[in-house]
């Protein structure tokens, strides 16, 4: 029976997780189009709109997984969704009453990222915590399927609501996901063990950044991961304002083709766990990250044509996700639980901690060299990030090792070359 049938409480999290996907979506593509049409942005201050978004990885990242691995993570993720809606929320009253400026936009924008932090490390701990072991690969595809499906809508609507809604009103959308989030959440029956006890912060940060410095396989998806989101981050940034003002497309068309092209998200979220199985984890890891990838070289020629914005974006966003799902079960069976939190924490500063440098990096080099050069800059480096998996110890596995202590970095005998 299927998971989402028989577990109550994954039904829950997973309706909340997949709603509020779907407004995040709407105000990834409303919050530049809103700063560009109501505000007059230039190219560098919506750049610098998607790494204030970003930043509070970076302050606040390590310290979120020590504090949140002392205490039950149910709680910290009521508070901090209600925190994202009234911060959400707010925007619209204040494009309303005249007041809103790119400055206010900027500090809601890094206020809802450091929620975001909050909840995405007491999120991801607290996933394996609800279901039982054998569990983690159908959760982790279904969670990543529906956010992917609901990517794919709320990218869409996006651009829509901001054409015929306005730009502020969009913002409304995610806001009410905000609260559906929050209703499943608290509808949750399950309730936590107590967690183990850290007695300091300090100690706490010490151990996650130990615990993956320490380990080769954790220390290579870690330093994928910061390279990777660099790469992603500095076109995605400057993307939707390459589209309107270099490709000539409505805030309509852009949000149905940035839809569109996430499509292959869904795809990769279902294609990750079968191409582990019929390959091995290992092999698929490197198809998911370095192969598919390379089509985002096809997004600097999309002012030629939308088609191939919408290949190199679907291949982009198959490998991405296809990726995720076997690298998130791998960390949920090869940590212990009592770590896991510090774990997610340390890689998710380290990872997303390069978001706002791609960002910044993005708006920077399209504010001195234009918007097409960056672009060829920045997506070139997406499938080159991939060559970090080629060269570490995963080029000759089949499989990632379920947990610690059951895989050495030792040559597969059957594995065929990648060359």
């Amino acid at each position: 029976m299927s998971l989402l049938r028989r577990h109550r409480d994954f039904r829950l999290l997973w309706i909340g997780e997949t709603v509020s996907r779907f407004g995040s979506a709407t105000s990834t593509v409303a919050l530049p189009l809103i700063a560009i049409s109501m505000l007059e942005a230039t190219t560098f201050q919506v750049g610098l709109l998607t790494a204030a978004a970003w930043a509070p990885w970076l302050l606040i990242g390590l310290p979120a997984g020590a504090w949140i691995d002392r205490r039950h993570r149910r709680p910290v993720l009521l508070a901090t969704s209600a925190a994202s809606f009234l911060l959400t929320a707010a925007l619209p009253f204040a494009a309303w009453a005249g007041v809103l400026t790119i400055h206010l936009l900027l500090t809601a924008a890094l206020l809802v990222g450091a929620a975001a932090v909050l909840f995405q490390t007491a999120y991801t701990a607290y996933l394996p915590t609800l279901l039982d072991r054998t569990d983690h690969a159908e959760g982790n595809a279904k969670l990543h399927g529906s956010a992917s499906a609901a990517q794919l809508a709320g990218l869409g609507c996006g651009g829509l609501l901001v054409q015929f809604a306005g730009p502020a009103n969009a913002l409304l959308v995610d806001a009410a996901t905000f609260l559906i989030a929050l209703a499943c959440l608290a509808a949750i029956q399950y309730r936590e063990r107590r967690t183990t006890d850290v007695r300091r912060a300090g100690d706490g940060i010490r151990t996650g950044i130990a615990l993956v410095a320490k380990d080769v396989w954790l220390r290579t998806l870690t330093i994928f991961g910061a390279v990777s989101n660099l790469a992603l981050m500095g076109y995605q940034a400057i993307v939707v304002v390459f589209l309107v003002r270099e490709a000539g497309l409505s805030p309509g068309t852009v949000g149905a083709l940035i839809a569109a092209a996430t499509s292959g998200g869904i795809l990769g979220a279902f294609a990750g766990r079968r191409l582990a199985a019929r390959f091995g984890t290992a092999r698929a890891l490197l198809l998911c990250e370095l192969g598919l990838p390379t089509l985002a070289l096809l997004i600097p020629l999309s002012s030629l044509s939308p088609w191939l914005y919408l290949v190199g974006g679907f291949g982009v966003s198959l490998g991405v996700v296809g990726g995720n799902v076997v690298k998130a079960t791998f960390h949920q069976s090869y940590c212990p639980p009592e770590l896991l939190g510090r774990l997610t924490a340390t890689t998710s500063f380290v990872n997303y901690g390069t978001i706002p440098l791609g960002a910044l990096l993005g708006g920077t080099l399209g504010e001195l060299l234009g918007l097409g050069p960056a672009l060829w800059i920045t997506t070139a480096g997406v499938p080159l990030a991939g060559l970090v998996l080629f060269f570490s110890p995963i080029r000759r596995q089949r499989d990632l090792p379920t947990h610690q202590g059951s895989g050495a970095p030792v040559a597969d005998s059957s594995r065929v070359r990648m060359d």
